[in-house]
């Protein structure tokens, strides 16, 4: 074993980091630019997953991506207990819903006559083969869907075009205006505004519209917690998620919406059709009613009627499937002058390791997972984290709420990746894709501009923000090999998975996915 790895811990640690970092910068200026760390230089790649280190011409890069071994690996086969839903009970949920919503619409269209309000009423269709449906019975103990469900893709392509017949808050918005049982709300916020729209099949999305242009960058004199919710952000949050391989965050897409025809005139809500406008521009404008940004000088607009926005597919109810939100360990101070404790005690998570649920099982893993991904994304805000209740402490993590990111590509903010860096652990499945996001042959920035170019808004990165992907990722795999310097890599990569499901592939293999 390198007697380094005994020496390093004896000196004072910002020194060693420094020292660190000046050993890194001389092999930058060696290969002219950010070197990439190699896997193999400390940690062995396993025969199963090919050694094609060279770019390959033609295809699809993404596709080659999701043929690759790593992203087929088996899990066990899903008993009861291992699916979120059942069939049965979700289909008996869904029936109430529209039984409630028929009699919804009959008591609202007889008090709109009364009052001489026109309302547009849409057929409604009860469909047991809903795309959103087969999404909702597909999330497991492992991940919100599986590698090959082909609901997902049919969900984003109906969440593109399908009619909307309601609009409304959502229920952290009425939870901050005490509309609600907060009890039942997972994490209010009130911010910025979002609705929650129903489609003719009775699939909910979260619509979240366009608030920045695609190359602002975040002010800087913006705290993170006063920062913009970016649109785009939540949809190419949700592609990287993907191709990270994690998927734990839902189904996002891009859409056009027509704000009087799909909001205004489809809304049942009283409070929401009192803050349309029209602007002196005579475009048609809303804003939030809530505590904060409450104002028209904080109003989104359309150009005159159509603006652009993100749509989240939601989950299953709390009813049938209950969530709780936790405080992340690593939460940032959300005052001007206050800070937390990770942010000045290096030794943080020598605490965090004693704690439960985090001194067992996968918990703290998952938040490096996390850490990882709000990295990539630049999302600073991430101070609670959601889980199933059913799947108990062993259930993943679910990254919600990513409209933070994708803010800043010229900057880097290291303190987002404290759990990898003061914990120096990390699964070896994450390492391993990590590694191979890094190849010429699957790059980072190019899976995700081919995975992005199949939205209606794209392109939805510029391509500083695709680059800064990359170049995040380069600093990532150095922290983790200076964990590996330091306490060798028994002691940071932990074994996570089985096997793959597919053979080896080669490099004429992979030529031939499409």
């Amino acid at each position: 074993m390198p007697c380094e790895i005994f020496i390093a811990p004896l000196l004072p640690r910002k020194e060693e980091e420094e020292e660190e970092e000046k050993e890194e910068e001389e092999e930058e200026k060696k290969h002219g630019g950010l070197a990439t760390p190699q896997l193999s230089n400390w940690t062995s790649l396993p025969p199963l997953y090919g050694t094609a280190s060279e770019p390959i011409d033609g295809g699809s890069k993404l596709g080659r991506l999701f043929a690759h071994p790593l992203y087929n690996i088996q899990i066990p086969a899903l008993g009861p207990e291992e699916r979120l839903l059942h069939a049965e009970q979700l289909m008996e949920y869904y029936r109430r819903k529209v039984s409630r919503w028929e009699r919804h619409m009959k008591l609202y269209s007889e008090a709109a006559a009364v009052s001489n309000i026109t309302v547009t009423e849409h057929k409604v269709t009860f469909d047991p083969d809903a795309s959103w449906l087969k999404f909702h019975l597909g999330i497991s103990r492992y991940a919100l869907y599986s590698r090959d469900d082909l609901a997902v893709p049919q969900l984003l392509e109906e969440m593109q075009s399908m009619t909307v017949i309601g609009a409304d808050y959502t229920q952290d918005e009425k939870a901050l205006k005490g509309a609600c049982d907060c009890t039942q709300v997972v994490k209010p916020s009130g911010h910025h505004l979002k609705l929650a729209l129903k489609m003719q099949n009775f699939a909910k999305a979260m619509f979240k519209p366009m608030r920045q242009q695609r190359d602002e960058e975040t002010p800087e004199d913006f705290f993170y917690f006063v920062d913009f919710q970016r649109h785009n952000a939540e949809i190419a949050a949700f592609h990287l998620d993907r191709i990270l391989d994690f998927r734990r965050v839902p189904p996002v897409a891009g859409r056009l919406v027509n704000v009087t025809g799909e909001i205004l005139q489809v809304t049942h809500n009283e409070d929401l059709r009192a803050v349309f406008f029209t602007s002196p521009a005579n475009n048609t404008c809303f804003f939030a009613k809530c505590l904060y940004v409450c104002k028209t000088e904080y109003a989104v607009c359309g150009n005159p009627n159509l603006l652009e926005g993100s749509l989240s597919a939601y989950l299953p109810g709390l009813s049938i499937a209950p969530r709780i939100s936790i405080p992340n360990p690593w939460i940032r101070s959300y005052t001007f002058t206050g800070r937390e404790e990770w942010e000045v005690n290096p030794f943080f998570c020598d605490t965090i390791k004693q704690l439960y649920p985090y001194n067992s099982g996968n918990r703290l893993l998952n938040i490096i997972d996390m850490s990882i991904f709000d990295f990539l994304i630049g999302n600073m805000d991430r101070h609670h984290y959601e889980i199933f209740t059913k799947f108990g402490d062993e259930g993943f993590l679910l990254h919600l709420d990513n409209a933070r990111g994708f803010g800043k590509h010229s900057q880097d903010e290291m303190s987002i990746l404290a759990p990898l860096s003061q914990c120096c652990m990390i699964k070896r499945s994450t390492l391993l894709r990590l590694q191979l996001l890094t190849r010429p042959e699957y790059r980072l920035s190019d899976v995700m501009k081919e995975s992005l170019e199949g939205d209606p808004l794209q392109p939805i990165l510029t391509e500083p923000h695709l680059l800064a992907l990359d170049r995040r990722l380069q600093k990532v795999l150095r922290v983790v090999q200076r964990c590996v310097r330091r306490l060798g890599e028994d002691e940071v990569i932990t074994k996570d998975f089985i096997k793959s499901t597919v053979r080896p592939q080669t490099a004429t293999d992979m030529g031939k996915v499409r």
